[in-house]
């Protein structure tokens, strides 16, 4: 009975997103395809970050028929609803996330593996805090991103030294 609950509310969720996104189309005049909904869902399934090239290998495995060209234009149109957040971490290609009902959070980059670790530190509130009192300043949003070597990286660095 849970497992239909957290069905339900996913379901429930999805189309709370798909709304979003119809109310976007219609105050821009784009127009609400099939392929973009289906784009849309595809990027909701998935968790974690993304880069185009696993989004369309992804819609490929799952035989959907779309073109490189259109996930690019497509993501724009998220970006611009506020439900897809485009990161460039370092020089790498650009990665993308979800936005719609996830938290705030910051992300730790391994320069070895490139793995991308969130975060959520509660003292990064407090120079919000900070910055609202002291000099009025409303943040709306932030990015913080460290560049290191993570654990696993670490240890398999150290035991290549040995």
């Amino acid at each position: 009975m849970v497992l239909k609950n957290e069905k339900h509310q996913k379901i429930e969720s999805f189309e709370n997103i798909k709304q979003i996104f119809i109310e976007y189309l219609n105050k821009t005049n784009h127009r609400k395809t099939p392929e973009r909904f289906t784009i849309l869902k595809e990027i909701y399934d998935f968790q974690g970050h993304f880069d185009i090239e696993m989004l369309y290998n992804r819609m490929k495995i799952n035989r959907y028929r779309v073109s490189r060209a259109t996930l690019y234009n497509t993501m724009e149109l998220f970006m611009e609803s506020g439900l897809v957040i485009k990161h460039q971490f370092d020089k790498n290609c650009a990665q993308y996330e979800k936005n719609f009902c996830s938290k705030l959070h910051d992300h730790a980059i391994c320069v070895k593996c490139r793995r991308v670790i969130e975060f959520h530190e509660p003292v990064i509130n407090k120079v919000e805090e900070s910055l609202k009192n002291s000099y009025g300043f409303n943040t709306l949003n932030h990015s913080l991103v460290f560049y290191g070597i993570c654990e696993y990286c670490s240890i398999n660095e150290k035991a290549i030294k040995k």
